[in-house]
């Protein structure tokens, strides 16, 4: 278990040189000029070559990219261009905002979407089964901006019960920050709570139909303690690979749902490095975030070899 930990954490490193190649070629790509986007449309031309001999954007492409590399390799993740501030105290400062809010969602998510997929699987081909799976289906198709535009338009601006941006503050009590984190988490928890339903369901359905279960039953066990106990547990694998995954996209994609409510994330901290052109931001920024996405991943791989030890992956994922 050991040796597939440690050739796991080493497969990190080639993907995120990938990763680190890919962002700089695209950022590269991105229609604009910073400098001329932090001068302003009226700036001389003078002004702009200097800020650009400044920024080192004079150079050849591959020699940022080896500067790039290089900066990399020392710890120095660089400056922002728009901010004029470190990109890794930019980043610390709004990733706890991003953590805070994903983390909320995703309790939402396994508190509505587990059950449901539980009780769906032992009710098959019940009223409820077809209800939970067609809302699943639902939430699955909706669009998260179209949804959190919805709802400010119903809870902030029809019934005015919630506020629609900003992240609120403890110091102005603590309904002030409950308040803001409803809406933007509910949003957030919508696509991942579908999924876990229907991923929690088809799980236990194949569980559930085992010769074992019906032996359990057969010797007089609860219904309960064979579902929740014995069930759960055989189920779980596929169930925790989608949970980490899923808090690999809430991390990576909560852009839609920080820009509709102004949450002051690490989605909106992306949008705004776009907008202003600011290469060093968004390398950093969504190098971090892959970081992230591995690192989830490993985890999840790790918790999978804990509870299925006879999975190889020297014979690929998932099999015995």
């Amino acid at each position: 278990m050991l040796k597939t930990i440690l050739k796991r954490f080493l497969q990190i490193i080639p993907i995120l040189f990938i990763v680190v190649t890919i962002i700089f070629v695209i950022t590269r790509m991105i229609p604009g000029d910073p400098a001329a986007v932090m001068l302003g449309p009226q700036a001389p031309v003078e002004a702009v070559n200097d800020l650009r001999e400044e920024l080192g954007l004079n150079k050849s492409i591959s020699q940022q990219y080896f500067m790039y590399l290089k900066d990399i390799l020392k710890g120095d993740l660089g400056k922002s261009y728009y901010y004029n501030e470190s990109v890794v105290k930019l980043i610390t400062e709004k990733f706890p905002n991003t953590l805070s809010l994903s983390l909320v969602a995703i309790i939402i998510a396994l508190i509505i979407g587990v059950p449901v997929g539980i009780i769906s699987a032992t009710k098959q081909y019940s009223f409820f089964d077809y209800i939970s799976m067609i809302a699943a289906l639902v939430g699955v198709s909706m669009p998260i901006f179209w949804l959190g535009l919805m709802m400010v338009l119903v809870f902030s601006v029809k019934l005015a019960w919630l506020p629609s941006i900003g992240m609120g503050s403890i110091d102005n009590g603590l309904w002030d920050l409950v308040s803001h984190y409803i809406l933007p988490s509910i949003c957030l928890a919508t696509i991942p709570a579908a999924t876990f339903a229907r991923i929690t369901r088809s799980s236990m359905l194949e569980i559930i139909k085992q010769d074992y279960i019906k032996a359990l039953r057969s010797k007089g066990l609860k219904e309960k303690i064979v579902v929740w106990k014995h069930a759960l547990k055989n189920a779980l694998p596929p169930i925790i690979t989608v949970i980490g995954l899923q808090m690999s996209s809430l991390l990576a994609g909560a852009i839609l749902t920080e820009t509709i409510f102004s949450w002051p994330g690490m989605g909106k901290l992306i949008v705004d490095a776009i907008s202003n052109r600011d290469y060093a931001l968004i390398q950093s920024t969504v190098l971090f975030v892959a970081l992230i996405y591995v690192v989830i991943n490993l985890i999840v791989d790790i918790a999978y070899l804990y509870l299925n030890p006879k999975v190889s992956y020297e014979a690929g994922k998932g099999g015995e």
